[in-house]
């Protein structure tokens, strides 16, 4: 079964979690960064090792998004964020992994290396 890891970030300032600030917006050092980088390389390795890996991929900031919601004339555009929040989502991985126990393993392995919330969601099958 396939399953979406979402990684939620602080939006103010935005930075990928292994790049430059914590989930919660505060300046990760150099020497950190390196290790958690490492951290992060590691675990994707692993994953991409287990052959439960399908894909992962970092979000812009959520100030570059554009938001539709339908009004009584149609389609309305809207600058985003869609929603006011201290985290946002800041990339996902999708993984197929045999159920729910694995998808969660996984998970607390990549809130580890990213050092803030990840959230684990089933897909729909269809």
């Amino acid at each position: 079964m396939k399953y979406v890891i979402l990684i939620h970030s602080n939006p103010d300032p935005w930075g990928h979690p292994t790049i430059e600030y914590t989930p919660q917006g505060r300046a990760i050092p150099p020497e950190r960064r390196a290790e958690m980088d490492k951290q992060f390389d590691a675990l994707l390795a692993e994953l991409h090792e287990s052959g439960e890996w399908v894909i992962a991929e970092a979000l812009g900031a959520p100030t570059s998004s554009t938001v539709y919601r339908w009004g009584s004339d149609g389609p309305l555009a809207t600058d985003g964020p869609y929603a006011e929040s201290k985290e946002q989502m800041g990339g996902f991985w999708i993984i197929e992994a045999p159920d729910m126990d694995a998808a969660l393993d996984w998970a607390s392995q990549g809130a580890a290396a990213c050092e803030g919330p990840v959230e684990v969601r089933p897909l729909q099958d269809g």
